[in-house]
């Protein structure tokens, strides 16, 4: 597939990164040269230097033919600019990163649509959603849903009071299509573990689950978790990803946000109508402390500085704190923040990616998402003719060993899958794959 990606920021270099990877043919365009020269010497892509809305330089970066142009510089008109040429040009599919949350709304996307973008993205939002689902439900440290919510992806952590600790997963009541869980991934420190009879669960293992959204509360029993319920959440950093969630979280929370830029302060008061603003210095923890930290059930780091954020949600746990959240926009720190207590990470470049990679991986793909730290992605393909899938019951398919099916969403059905169940024409499927499976899966969904 041929790509083009214009902005080599962070967002458009993490995913010209993950791009490359997938033997993609990238062409990267920027207006700074020294940003292009440390892509071009770090990755395995063509570097064009322009201005993206200009016509010359799409022509030079070959837009025209491309299948895919990803506008995703930190200027949402150059970016909409950039899109709408690249389509009119010839470009196959157009997608632009956008922040204004008026485009955003869905009477509004038509609009804009019809310009000729297929496809507006924001990390930012995708980022305030997630947030958003991870308060709600603050025992998991993961959730994704598929179709609206027809099944959803949770990630929990097994701490030492866990009856499943030290069980063979053979020898655990409650995981059948019957009971409506499936487990169907292990983050163990590093290792990623696909589920299988023999396998041992073990304390601090992060484990995931696809289940129906109402039984959410019987994963939460299943690991031993008991059910928190936020009042009260406080968010350290001012910044538009801040502002963002609090606008989300106001409505059913009492919303506290320590931001250390006066001129912020009153911009955000401005912004917001149901959330308390503290002007200090955020990485002063007894300044938290006098704020109420330890009476706060939720505590968000989204400052820009990942450091920042991964040590004050460790101190926030250290006070009680029960779900604890940072922005790690450093991918290093991933596997290192997890590992030492961090409840959950939020990436939204890793976020756009998931948004976008749908429309790279070949066969009918409707999603995908990664899960932090976990070497694997979540598919939902699509079956859209009749084929083997569709004439073998899922045990006789010769599955690979390092893909696992989840659900099946049929119409309004859901199902959680066994050995003897089998695919229908239409059928959304679940999967998760390790990388060494995902070129067999699209030719099995293709």
């Amino acid at each position: 597939m041929n790509i083009v990606i214009a902005g080599a920021g962070d967002v458009g270099f993490h995913l010209a990164e993950l791009l490359v990877t997938e033997n993609q043919n990238i062409v990267l365009i920027d207006n700074d040269q020294d940003v292009l020269d440390y892509a071009g010497s770090h990755l395995d892509v063509l570097t064009v230097r322009g201005d993206a809305t200009s016509l010359a330089t799409l022509a030079s970066a070959r837009a025209g033919s491309a299948d895919l142009v990803l506008a995703v510089t930190t200027s949402e008109q150059t970016n909409m600019m950039t899109a709408i040429l690249a389509k009119k040009m010839g470009a196959g599919r157009v997608i632009a990163r956008v922040d204004n949350e008026e485009y955003l709304e869905s009477e509004n996307q038509q609009t804009v649509c019809s310009l000729g973008i297929d496809q507006l993205i924001s990390p930012r939002q995708l980022a305030a959603l997630e947030i958003e689902r991870l308060v709600k439900k603050c025992s998991f440290t993961d959730i994704y849903e598929f179709e609206d919510g027809k099944l959803s992806l949770v990630g929990i952590t097994l701490d030492s009071n866990s009856p499943l600790v030290g069980a063979k997963l053979s020898e655990i009541e409650g995981l059948s299509e019957r009971d409506q869980l499936q487990l169907i991934a292990i983050l163990r420190g590093h290792q990623t573990l696909i589920p299988r009879g023999q396998t041992e669960l073990k304390r601090n293992d992060h484990i995931y689950f696809i289940t129906r959204p109402e039984h959410t509360s019987k994963v939460e029993k299943f690991v031993g978790k008991q059910p928190v319920k936020v009042t009260n959440a406080m968010i350290m950093g001012g910044t538009d990803l801040a502002i963002a969630t609090a606008r989300r979280l106001q409505k059913h929370y009492q919303v506290t946000i320590v931001e250390n830029d006066k001129e912020r302060c009153k911009l955000i008061t401005e912004i917001l109508d149901n959330v308390l603003v503290i002007k200090g210095d955020y990485t002063n923890f007894d300044l938290l402390e006098e704020e109420g930290l330890s009476r706060m059930d939720a505590f968000m780091a989204l400052t820009e500085n990942s450091e920042t954020n991964i040590i004050a949600c460790l101190t926030a746990h250290n006070h009680g704190v029960y779900k604890t959240i940072a922005q790690v926009e450093n991918k290093e720190y991933v596997h290192i923040s997890q590992n030492i207590g961090v409840d959950t990470l939020i990436n939204k470049k890793l976020l756009a990616a998931n948004d976008i990679f749908r429309y790279v991986r070949k066969g009918n793909v409707e999603a995908i998402t990664s899960l932090q730290g976990v070497d694997a992605e979540v598919i939902e393909f699509v079956i859209r003719k009749s084929n083997q899938l569709t004439r073998k019951p899922l045990r006789d398919l010769h599955f690979p060993d390092t893909a696992l099916i989840g659900g099946i969403i049929r119409g309004e059905e859901t199902i959680i899958p066994n050995g003897s169940s089998q695919l229908q024409l239409d059928d959304r499927v679940i999967v998760f794959a390790k990388p060494q499976a995902i070129r067999r899966l699209e030719e099995l969904f293709r």
